[in-house]
């Protein structure tokens, strides 16, 4: 075969989410606006000898790193999008982003525990008047950023790529189901939980200023720890299952059974994986008494949002009266 008619065969592996660009871009604008807040509180605490600022400033230097693996991922997973070396792209490097990140939010998390725990034994005396504004300020950066991470994108395009390769036909399956992007995901609940740090800061401080009740400040923060080892877990628990190629769908592989699945023909083995934002990977060995070419079946699975990578195996039936032991999968 000509290299000519090869190259008609081949297909690139790009599984990006439809708005990889514009999420890295204001992941970056984050990053800078939340490393200037942290140098402003470590600088300033120093010179004005405020143990409280300079506090605050390392605090925020550690979501400040977590925003910087988002970054990077989306930069990693953009210049790397035609690597060769990765078999299915590079569309999941942000579910590794995003683990790395929830483990950093988790530590994080137990660290304002326990401070929180020796502070509820042994009190520590609040300056309200220095606190209070930090605590304001810190909560309107975190504002901003969660207006520049959130995704207001609503439903995402999905074009389909499949191993028959008649590129003519590969085209948009219309609106898809919104399908998140972990690694954004991730930067956002950073900076959620450093906006609920700061509104349970405000309010234990405000307690403090009227009423007295210094206690209020440690308690928050054990109920800012609850509320954000939870967001943490929640985050864990979505990356580790793409990173470990769980089925993402129930429904959609129920339904590419269903389809595949008709005048006799039965599905051996079926395996759904999402290859990265917006994009699932299909692979189907089928049995048939009647074998088609893979297009035909191919064909079937037209329309379904999202699928981007299909192969399709087809068998001859053996005959009835020996049936072939089909392998266990492991």
């Amino acid at each position: 075969m000509h290299s000519h008619s090869m190259h008609l065969w081949q297909h690139e592996h790009v599984f990006l989410g439809e708005s990889h660009a514009r999420h890295e871009r204001r992941t970056w604008w984050v990053v800078g606006l939340t490393a200037a807040m942290m140098v402003a509180e470590i600088v300033g605490g120093t010179i004005f000898g405020s143990m409280a600022l300079v506090a605050d400033g390392w605090h925020m230097s550690t979501h400040a790193a977590a925003l910087g693996i988002a970054a990077l991922a989306y930069r990693f997973a953009r210049t790397h999008a035609h690597d060769p070396r990765f078999s299915f792209g590079t569309g999941k490097v942000g579910e590794l982003a995003a683990f790395a990140s929830a483990v950093v939010l988790a530590i994080v998390a137990l660290l304002i525990g326990y401070e929180s725990l020796l502070r509820l034994v042994t009190p520590v005396h609040i300056d309200v008047a220095q606190a209070l504004p930090i605590a304001v300020v810190g909560l309107f950066v975190n504002l901003a950023s969660a207006w520049l991470l959130h995704d207001d994108t609503g439903h995402a395009h999905h074009h389909g790529h499949d191993h028959d390769h008649h590129h003519d036909d590969e085209q948009a399956h219309g609106h898809a189901h919104r399908d998140h992007d972990t690694n954004l995901r991730a930067a956002y609940v950073h900076v959620l939980a450093d906006a609920l740090t700061s509104v349970l800061a405000i309010a234990a401080l405000l307690g403090g200023r009227f009423y007295g009740f210094f206690w209020l400040d440690p308690l928050m923060g054990l109920v800012g720890t609850v509320v954000i080892l939870a967001w943490s877990w929640s985050l864990i628990r979505s990356a580790g299952a793409v990173l470990l190629d769980a089925v993402p769908n129930a429904a959609l592989a129920h339904e590419v059974r269903r389809r595949l699945e008709t005048g006799g023909d039965r599905v051996a083995d079926l395996h759904l994986w999402r290859l990265g934002p917006g994009h699932t990977g299909v692979i189907a060995a089928i049995v048939s008494d009647h074998p088609q070419p893979p297009t035909t079946y191919k064909a079937k699975l037209d329309g379904l949002e999202g699928l981007a990578h299909v192969t399709i195996e087809v068998e001859p039936c053996p005959d009835h009266a020996q049936p072939r032991q089909m392998p266990a999968n492991i």
